[in-house]
């Protein structure tokens, strides 16, 4: 004879194991894991300095921190405190090294960085029609690439006509990474609109070499192109930011366009019209630091968070940062993201005025 009550657990039991085959996959891929670090930076910045909106960062070899401050602070915001200068170099414990930069030879709304093999900083400032190389101290001006006072625009002013001419002029660039390689300076030229629209190539010596734009569909002619980011891989392809479009593009050295990787835009206004006021999805990026680069880490400023992205399949896996807020592990419109040599993330926030360093768990 069958116990009824058995029957019935038995059976339970088979669809809840039946619901748990289904549930879990059988092999999950692993994503990296993040925690906030509290004591990273070391407060105050070196001596009661007060920072503006940090427009973005990078780091060197020695996974030492360069920030680019904007200074847009206000007499009675410092109540006592110091103006930070325009770049500042934090060391791998947060502590600073030391302060530097000329806000009128560096130039309006900084924007991007980059350290060479070199040690030497390339700085873009979107508001400029240049490029500038310093020393890693800052001492001392290396290279200028461009006219200053002048862009590439129908007469040479921010209120022209863009131009995307082939020459080392620019109007507005917003991102920079230099070929590790080659030499080769590859830029995203037009950080806002009115501005240029492409990524332009130049050699070691400044030299215009070659460019290319956004790549567009044939329905996609509504969609504005403007590159706000610029990376390149190890294995040889070129990551671009299409902000406007929520999405990254990826294409090889030469301008090939390969493939989009789309990033979802999720605003947090109740409307999906960009009038609204919501900021792209793909702001700016960064690579995982295996050998591989298997992860990209992106800004997303709709959802206020970190996306991880599978760098081959384009796959959202995960994502950290508390949302939008003032507290440690929240973002108050990030704008600037770096990966040290132990895999440990930090962010720049433009409106939050800080850094953070997220570090790295490993995977799980």
């Amino acid at each position: 004879m069958i116990c009824p009550l058995k029957s019935i657990a038995t059976g339970v039991s088979l669809l809840l194991m039946a619901a748990f085959i289904i549930a879990v996959p059988v092999k999950a891929q692993p994503v990296p894991r993040f925690e906030v670090d509290p004591l990273w930076p070391k407060l105050p910045l070196g001596d009661n300095w007060l920072t503006g909106g940090l427009g973005g960062m990078c780091l060197d070899r020695r996974d030492h921190v360069f920030i680019l401050n904007r200074q847009n602070v206000v007499a009675d915001d410092l109540d006592g405190a110091k103006l930070a200068p325009p770049v500042i170099e934090l060391d791998p414990d947060g502590n600073v090294v030391r302060g530097w930069g000329d806000p009128d030879q560096l130039g309006g709304r900084l924007h991007d960085c980059h350290v060479d093999n070199d040690g030497n900083v390339w700085i873009v400032a979107a508001g400029t029609g240049v490029l500038q190389k310093y020393s890693n101290d800052g001492s001392e001006l290396l290279m200028l690439i461009g006219e200053r006072g002048r862009y590439d625009s129908s007469d040479g002013t921010r209120q022209g006509r863009p131009l995307n001419s082939d020459r080392a002029q620019f109007f507005l660039p917003g991102s920079i990474d230099v070929d590790a390689d080659t030499g080769d300076i590859y830029v995203a030229d037009g950080e806002l609109p009115g501005g240029n629209h492409r990524i332009a190539v130049l050699d070691r010596h400044g030299r215009f070499l070659r460019q290319w734009r956004l790549h567009r569909a044939e329905d996609e002619t509504d969609i504005t192109p403007l590159p706000h980011c610029l990376r390149l891989s190890a294995d040889g392809l070129v990551y671009v930011c299409d902000r406007e479009a929520d999405r990254i593009q990826v294409f090889d050295r030469m301008g090939t366009f390969i493939r989009n990787i789309d990033v979802a835009f999720e605003p947090i206004t109740s409307t999906r019209d960009r009038a609204s006021g919501t900021r792209g999805s793909a702001v700016v990026l960064a690579f995982s630091h295996d050998a591989q680069q298997r992860f990209l880490y992106v800004v997303n400023q709709n959802s206020v968070m970190i996306d991880v992205l599978d760098r081959q399949t384009g796959q959202l896996l995960t994502s950290f940062g508390g949302g939008p807020g003032r507290y440690r592990g929240q973002f108050t419109l990030p704008h600037g993201i770096a990966v040290d040599s132990a895999g440990n993330v930090y962010i720049a926030e433009q409106e939050g005025r800080r850094i953070q360093k997220f570090n790295y768990l490993g995977l799980e």
